[in-house]
C-alpha cells in the first residue's frame, strides 16, 4: 500500500513567537517596565503630595463626565434611558472593534493599536477634569501607561497584539478595582495618620486612641470575641446538623428549614431578634422575657447586660444566621467523602466517632477552612446586626459599627480611618491563609 503525502500550506500570516525563547530580551522587557512603572508611581507621589490651589481652574477637553451626568439629569427620565442604552452600546461597540480587529499583524492594525495605548489613557484622565497645575502630571503619567503598555505588547508577541486584546479584557475590571478598592485604601491609611478634620498631621495619635479610649477599645475587644466564637459555634453546630441529618429520611425539608435564616438580611434579622429581646411594662411582646415573666420573673433588658452578655446575645443573632450557610457547605462536603473509605473503617471495627474524627473530618478539611475564614471575615466585618439592634451603646460596638460611626456621626475623619485600617489588618492574615490554602489545593489537584 503506498502513502500519499499531501503538502499542506504554510500559514505565512501566523507571526513567530522568539522573544519567549530569549532571555536577553525577556530581562529587557522586565527592566523597562520595571522602571517605566517605577516612573510613574514617583510622578503620582508628587500629584498626590502637591497640593491644587483653589483658584486653579480645570483643564478639560469641553466635555467631561460631570457635565455628561448634569446633561442626562435635565432629560426627560424616558429619554434618559435610550440614551444610557446608546452610550453603553458605543463604548463596547469600540471596544469590540479594538479587541477584533487591532490584535491582527500588520502596520495599519500596529498603528491602530499604538494610538489606542496612548490616546485612550490621555482622554480618561482628561475626562476627570484635573486642576491646571496637575495636567501636566495626569498627561504624563497617561503618556507613559500607554507606552509601556504597548511596548510590553509589541515585546510579548512581536506585534501580534496578544497582550493589548488581554489588556482590553481586564481594563473595565481593573479600573473599577482601582477606583473603588485600591485608592480607597490607600487614602484611609494616609488619612488614618492626619486629625478629625483630615488637615493635620498627628502620626500614631489615631491608633492610640482605638487602643485606648473606651470606645475603640470596646470595638477592638468586641470584634474579636466575635471573630473567635461566631465561626466556631457556626460550624460546630452546621457540621453536627450535617453529619446527623446525612442520608436522613426528609433531609431536604430538614436542610430547608435550617438554611431559611441565611435568606434573611443582617437588618431584617436583627429587627426580628429585637422583638425576640423586647421589654416593656405590661404584657410581653418579647419571646424570652414572655417565658421569664410566665415563671413570675421581671422583664429582662436582655441587650443592656453589661459587659459581654448584650455582645453574645448579638452573636446569637449572627450565628442563626450563619448556621444554615455552614450546614449547606460541609453537608455537600460529607457526601464527597468516599464511601470505600468508611466501610473499610467500618470492617476495622471502628465507631462511628473514630470513623469521624479520622475519616469524614480530614476528608472535608479543605471545606472546614473555607467555611471558617468566610464566616470569620464577615464576623469581622458585622454592621448591620449591631447598628439595628443596639447603635453601639452598652458597650456592643464593633470595629465596623464604630468605624462608620466616628465618620459620620462625629466628623471623625482619622479615627474612623485608624479603625478601618485595624479592621483591615484583622482581616488580612484570614484573606493570605485562603488564598494559599486554595492555592495548594490546585496544584495537588
Amino acid at each position: 500500500m503506498s502513502q500519499t503525502t499531501v503538502d499542506r500550506p504554510v500559514d505565512h500570516e501566523t507571526p513567530t513567537t522568539v522573544h519567549a525563547a530569549d532571555p536577553k530580551g525577556r530581562s529587557i522587557t522586565r527592566i523597562v517596565v520595571a522602571a517605566g512603572f517605577a516612573l510613574i508611581a514617583a510622578i503620582l507621589l508628587l500629584l498626590i503630595f502637591t497640593g491644587s490651589s483653589e483658584e486653579s481652574s480645570r483643564i478639560t477637553i469641553g466635555f467631561s463626565l460631570n457635565s455628561f451626568f448634569l446633561w442626562l439629569g435635565a432629560m426627560n427620565p424616558l429619554v434618559q434611558i435610550p440614551v444610557i442604552l446608546a452610550v453603553f452600546g458605543l463604548v463596547v461597540g469600540i471596544i469590540l472593534v479594538l479587541i477584533e480587529y487591532a490584535p491582527r499583524p500588520g502596520r495599519g492594525y500596529f498603528i491602530m493599536r499604538l494610538v489606542a495605548c496612548l490616546v485612550i489613557p490621555v482622554l480618561a484622565f482628561l475626562l476627570l477634569r484635573p486642576y491646571a497645575n496637575a495636567v501636566l502630571y495626569v498627561v504624563a503619567i497617561a503618556l507613559l501607561v500607554g507606552a509601556l503598555l504597548f511596548f510590553a505588547d509589541f515585546r510579548s508577541r512581536q506585534g501580534a497584539g496578544y497582550l493589548f486584546q488581554l489588556i482590553l479584557f481586564m481594563a473595565p475590571a481593573s479600573i473599577m478595582l482601582a477606583l473603588g478598592l485600591i485608592y480607597p485604601a490607600i487614602a484611609t491609611i494616609f488619612k488614618s495618620f492626619y486629625d478629625k478634620s483630615g488637615q493635620e498631621f498627628v502620626g500614631l495619635e489615631n491608633y492610640f486612641w482605638v487602643f485606648t479610649n473606651p470606645t475603640g477599645t470596646a470595638s477592638v475587644v468586641n470584634t474579636i470575641l466575635w471573630a473567635v466564637l461566631a465561626p466556631t459555634i457556626s460550624v460546630a453546630i452546621g457540621l453536627a446538623y450535617a453529619v446527623f441529618i446525612d442520608r436522613a429520611r426528609g433531609e431536604k425539608v430538614l436542610k430547608v428549614l435550617v438554611f431559611m435564616p441565611v435568606a434573611i438580611s443582617f437588618v431584617g434579622a436583627g429587627i426580628i431578634w429585637k422583638f425576640m429581646y423586647d421589654a416593656r411594662q405590661g404584657e410581653q411582646v418579647g419571646l424570652l422575657n414572655a417565658i421569664v415573666t410566665a415563671f413570675g420573673g421581671d422583664p429582662v433588658q436582655w441587650l443592656a447586660i453589661k459587659p459581654v452578655i448584650n455582645t453574645l446575645m448579638l452573636l446569637v443573632v449572627f450565628i442563626w444566621t450563619q448556621t444554615g450557610f455552614a450546614m449547606v457547605i460541609l453537608s455537600a462536603a460529607i457526601k464527597a467523602v468516599p464511601t470505600e473509605q468508611l466501610e473499610a473503617a467500618q470492617l476495622d471495627g471502628t465507631n462511628a466517632w473514630q470513623r469521624f474524627r479520622n475519616v469524614t473530618v480530614p476528608g472535608i478539611r479543605s471545606s472546614l477552612i473555607v467555611v471558617l475564614t468566610t464566616i470569620t471575615i464577615a464576623s469581622l466585618k458585622v454592621y448591620d446586626i449591631v447598628a439595628v439592634m443596639t447603635g453601639g451603646r452598652d458597650e456592643t460596638t464593633v470595629l465596623g459599627f464604630e468605624m462608620v460611626n466616628q465618620q459620620q456621626r462625629f466628623q471623625s475623619y482619622g479615627h474612623s480611618s485608624a479603625l478601618a485600617v485595624v479592621l483591615f489588618l484583622f482581616v488580612l492574615p484570614l484573606i493570605i491563609y485562603n488564598a494559599r490554602s486554595l492555592a495548594k489545593q490546585r496544584e495537588i489537584r
